[in-house]
């Protein structure tokens, strides 16, 4: 089962390096990782695409949540959410085929951003699957070279809405700011 995991994380070194370690120690697949700035200079936003059961699932959620510079983690699964890959698509193509090109990146609503003598760079954001439709039929053209940013998503509006309503206020177990007072350590066991 595909899974898109959000984490918003304390901007801190290590921080990507302690969450890819989590996964691989775990033996879980990442299919997408990207982490971006968010509108506080202080948080990143962290997605993660895995496919895996609902047990793997449920067990990479905790474990995040457990990670100490992440702040929130929110699972998309029965939500209403917006997802999106971005791609660059540098197809090889003459003068004779470019408006065969042309037609097919338009019907996408893709964008060409580039134009040499015998290729053509493209430009297309929107769902996974749109990406790979439009990436396999460019391949009979000859892709010179491909990148792609990977997933990101946040929840819709209307989401965001409910999930606030339907938050309880009491029994909260622990809550992480960036602003919390500093507490006394433990002593060592």
């Amino acid at each position: 089962m595909r899974s898109v995991i959000s984490a918003l994380v304390i901007n801190e070194p290590g921080v990507l390096a302690s969450v890819a370690g989590m996964f691989s120690a775990r033996g879980f697949n990442i299919d997408s990782l990207v982490v971006g700035r968010t509108e506080n200079p202080d948080l990143s936003r962290l997605t993660v695409v895995c496919d895996a059961d609902e047990n793997t699932l449920e067990q990479v959620r905790k474990q995040l949540a457990k990670l100490v510079p992440v702040v929130k983690v929110r699972d998309f699964k029965d939500t209403a959410y917006v997802e999106r890959d971005l791609a660059l698509i540098c197809v090889s193509v003459g003068p004779e085929k470019r408006s065969e090109v042309i037609e097919i990146v338009n019907l996408y609503r893709a964008k060409i951003i580039d134009v040499a003598r015998d290729s053509l760079m493209v430009e297309i954001a929107g769902p996974e699957q749109k990406l790979e439709s439009l990436i396999e039929l460019l391949r009979p053209y000859g892709i010179k070279e491909l990148a792609r940013t990977g997933v990101i998503a946040m929840a819709r509006g209307m989401q965001q809405a409910k999930d606030e309503a339907a938050k309880p206020d009491a029994g909260k177990k622990r809550v992480r700011r960036l602003d919390a007072p500093a507490t006394v350590a433990l002593p060592p066991s």
